[in-house]
């Protein structure tokens, strides 16, 4: 008698997957979704925006904010906002937010080109951006 047979599971680039242990889940691009001044409430940034999806009692959103803050300080024509999501629940369902903190990295253009859940690390941040310039 055997047990059950377990076969390696593959993820497709567009889905979620972990990303170092650190309670991050990454996806790619959100098929060439643009968000723009009307959506967001502040302007894009020159090169990249990042974008934080937070809520009121959310402990990690306060240390997200803080990395992105340091990011968007360090590399010239990045933007950092943030948006709260209890307060935007149509742009929320929009762009299928299911959990705060959720950083959206945009182009110059607004095109989401990455997308991340829970507290990011201040490298992965950086990295992220390297697609958006």
């Amino acid at each position: 008698m055997t047990g059950p047979v377990v076969r390696p599971s593959r993820v497709p680039a567009t889905a979620s997957r972990a990303s170092g242990g650190t309670g991050v889940r990454v996806r790619g691009r959100d098929d060439g979704k643009r968000l723009g001044t009307a959506e967001l409430g502040g302007e894009l940034g020159e090169r990249a925006t990042l974008v934080q999806f937070s809520s009121a009692f959310c402990a990690p959103c306060r240390a997200t904010r803080r990395v992105l803050g340091e990011v968007a300080g360090m590399v010239p024509g990045v933007t950092h906002l943030e948006i709260d999501a209890e307060a935007h629940l149509d742009l929320v369902r929009e762009l299928e937010i299911l959990k705060t903190p959720t950083v959206l990295v945009l182009d110059a253009g607004g095109r989401v080109v990455r997308r991340a859940t829970g507290q990011p690390r201040r490298a992965d941040v950086i990295a992220a951006l390297g697609e958006a310039v």
